[in-house]
């Protein structure tokens, strides 16, 4: 009864954060260079969607930096082999002549993007280095700690780097360490969105989202973008440290919304997945199979 109980308050939490209108969400470690994405030729930060959906994608490399193709070339390096850029998007205003318009023009926004690869897909370049005096010094939250230590059947934890991400083919979890991050709640958010997805392995639950073949953005990655967070938000609720995160997810759970077209409370879709995998990971095998 207390696990629903906290389940269903974390839930209208979030749902009721998101009805309050579109919240900015940010990446919570700090990988030690200018915060948020930014291009590494003009050094000037991305806007609007574009800062989520380069953040989302730069988890998986050590920089903030991104240039396109040509920037790359102009400065003496070149894209790697194999790499795959990421669009930006941005509108391009069109003006038409229109008499019925003030001044007899009418002007058109028209959506558009161009590619861009993070720093970390080229060579032959510079980035600048990392700025340590950004890091903080944090005590480990204990009852966080105990949840993801008493995991059972626990994949392989890695803590280091720049980057937060699950590998299913290596079953291994991945989070930048403890002081990159401004609030310790954020450290154990992000491991323990990351355990989510861990709970999706075919060794586990099973989930399709993990153990299917699929791509970055598509309706199936989205949906267990949706379950992991969740479910790192059931379990800093369990653990009281949901007051510092909480904001941030719901931030997180929205972006995800809209690239699923649905109204925010799609959140509600996946909470039953979320649920069994805040089980499986507080193992609680007797609610499990209740459901």
């Amino acid at each position: 009864m207390q696990k629903i109980d906290v389940y269903q308050i974390i839930t209208d939490r979030l749902i009721d954060i998101m009805e309050q209108g579109v919240i900015p969400w940010r990446k919570p470690w700090n990988s030690g260079r200018e915060g948020g994405p930014l291009n590494l030729v003009s050094r000037r930060h991305y806007q609007g969607i574009n800062v989520f959906l380069l953040s989302c994608y730069g988890s998986r490399f050590g920089t903030p930096y991104w240039l396109t193709f040509k920037q790359a070339q102009d400065l003496g390096g070149n894209v790697k082999k194999g790499e795959k850029g990421t669009p930006v998007i941005f509108w391009k205003m069109y003006h038409k002549q229109d008499p019925e318009a003030d001044n007899g023009i009418r002007t058109v926004p028209v959506l558009r993007y161009y590619t861009v690869f993070n720093a970390d897909q080229c060579e032959g370049i510079t980035v600048p280095a990392p700025d340590e005096s950004t890091w903080a010094e944090h005590d480990p939250i204990e009852a966080a700690e105990a949840v993801q230590l008493a995991m059972p059947n626990r994949p392989i934890v890695e803590i280091g780097g720049t980057r937060a991400c699950y590998s299913p083919s290596r079953d291994l979890v991945r989070v930048p360490e403890l002081f990159r991050y401004e609030k310790a709640e954020e450290y154990y958010s992000t491991l323990f969105h990351e355990l989510a997805h861990a709970t999706g392995h075919e060794s586990r639950l099973n989930r399709e989202g993990v153990t299917g073949n699929h791509f970055f953005g598509d309706g199936s990655y989205s949906r267990e973008e949706l379950v992991a967070e969740m479910c790192a938000a059931f379990l800093c609720g369990h653990t009281g440290i949901e007051n510092v995160t909480i904001q941030n997810s719901a931030a997180y759970l929205q972006s995800w919304i809209r690239t699923l077209r649905g109204d925010k409370r799609l959140a509600i879709t996946p909470a039953a997945n979320a649920q069994r995998a805040a089980d499986y990971i507080l193992n609680r095998k007797d609610s499990q199979d209740d459901e």
